[in-house]
């Protein structure tokens, strides 16, 4: 019984999969030629490639050189952070976005502009502990989108974590510190308390004791004491190394110029540009020295100008800085040269030196604070090559 059972499940087998072969070769020449149609390519398909291909080519012309230049294993990229990486609130594998705030350069030329994102995670962190250790975070970078929207896979990686032999002379040093300060408190106080005769009487014991519990006391308060947390801010500049090496494209000089603007008749000219710090000790001060030639029918002062950056915020000249240009009078014919100062939030983002109409307060000119700024360093290049070839 159990072998006809079996002899008839075998023929059910053989007779379904016949079947199933039987179906698959009635449609299989339907299948085949809608799959020919399918995947053949058409003359649209093909004109659309075609036109992808001449617009990146035109692309790729107007905005690289033709050389190739090699970002080299173990160099710098500074950069700036779009959000807040803390000790406390970030966990390791967070993503984040970074910003480079300075162009990176090769033997031939830019290979990074500033404005490219990398993105990056976090690697590992460690909060801040006991003894006065200090928290740290480690991230690592992994690609790059240009501002052109490639998008370049790199190795970096950037720690503040301290070197251990550092960090544990730092942690001995303070300390230390707590310890000394502890004692000549604990020998000031057994000074106030027993006085100068029993100091004298005791042999100096009484000062001795004092010192020994405020060394003691020190010490506790030395082993008690939390490191600094960790906090990284936007604006805040990193620094990230580069771990292993990619060849890129050289951009050209033009195409990485900013879009500028100026009225007839007005010519402004940008003779040199300073970062430097307001009277508080922050470093977000930019002075500008400029030249205004106003061929114009239009008056300006100082508080015609402002400096606008990428996210469209204005900043009005500061009285902290140079006030020359600041409380001058521009009119028609006039040329005047000085130098005028802004105080912005951050001096690492893009900015543009901006006149406007004292009618209707619309712009009339416009101009790069990048573009002067790669100008003026590329003349200084100039300058020195000069001089080392005298």
């Amino acid at each position: 019984m159990k072998r006809f059972i079996s002899y008839f499940l075998l023929i059910c087998f053989l007779s379904s999969f016949s079947g199933a072969d039987y179906v698959f070769a009635a449609v299989s020449p339907v299948s085949e030629a809608a799959d020919a149609q399918v995947n053949s390519p058409s003359e649209e398909t093909f004109k659309g490639r075609a036109e992808i291909n001449d617009k990146l080519e035109k692309q790729n012309k107007e905005l690289f050189t033709g050389e190739i230049d090699q970002l080299e294993a173990k160099d710098v990229i500074k950069m700036t952070v779009s959000q807040v990486l803390s000790s406390g609130y970030t966990e390791e594998g967070d993503e984040f976005f970074a910003e480079i705030t300075s162009e990176v350069e090769g033997d031939k030329g830019v290979i990074l502009p500033s404005g490219t994102i990398a993105h990056g995670s976090v690697k590992e962190i460690q909060d801040s502990k006991r003894l006065g250790r200090d928290a740290w975070i480690e991230v690592s970078f992994d690609y790059l989108i240009t501002p052109d929207g490639r998008e370049i896979p790199i190795e970096g990686k950037m720690s503040t974590k301290l070197n251990p032999v550092v960090g544990t002379s730092k942690v001995i040093a303070k300390s230390a510190g707590y310890t000394a300060v502890g004692g000549v408190v604990g020998g000031f106080l057994a000074l106030n308390m027993f006085g100068l005769p029993a100091a004298v009487a005791s042999q100096g014991y009484t000062l001795a004791g004092g010192a020994a519990v405020g060394g003691a006391v020190g010490l506790g308060m030395a082993l008690y004491r939390k490191g600094k947390d960790v906090l990284i801010s936007p604006g805040d500049e990193i620094r990230v190394k580069i771990t292993k090496g990619v060849e890129l494209p050289v951009f050209k000089t033009e195409a990485l110029k900013q879009k500028e603007f100026v009225c007839d008749g007005l010519n402004v000219k940008i003779t040199n540009i300073d970062y430097g710090e307001d009277p508080f000790g922050e470093k977000n001060t930019i002075t500008i020295a400029i030249v205004i030639t106003n061929l114009t029918d239009k008056y300006f002062t100082g508080f015609d100008i402002s400096l606008v950056n990428d996210l469209n915020a204005s900043f009005y000249p500061s009285v902290f800085g140079d006030t020359t240009i600041m409380f001058s009078k521009i009119k028609p014919g006039d040329r005047v040269a000085g130098r005028i100062s802004f105080s912005v939030d951050n001096i690492k983002r893009k900015h543009w030196l901006v006149f406007y109409d004292r009618i209707n307060r619309k712009p009339v000119a416009k101009l790069s604070i990048d573009n002067a700024y790669r100008e003026i360093q590329a003349k200084k290049k100039k300058n020195k090559r000069k001089k080392k070839n005298a």
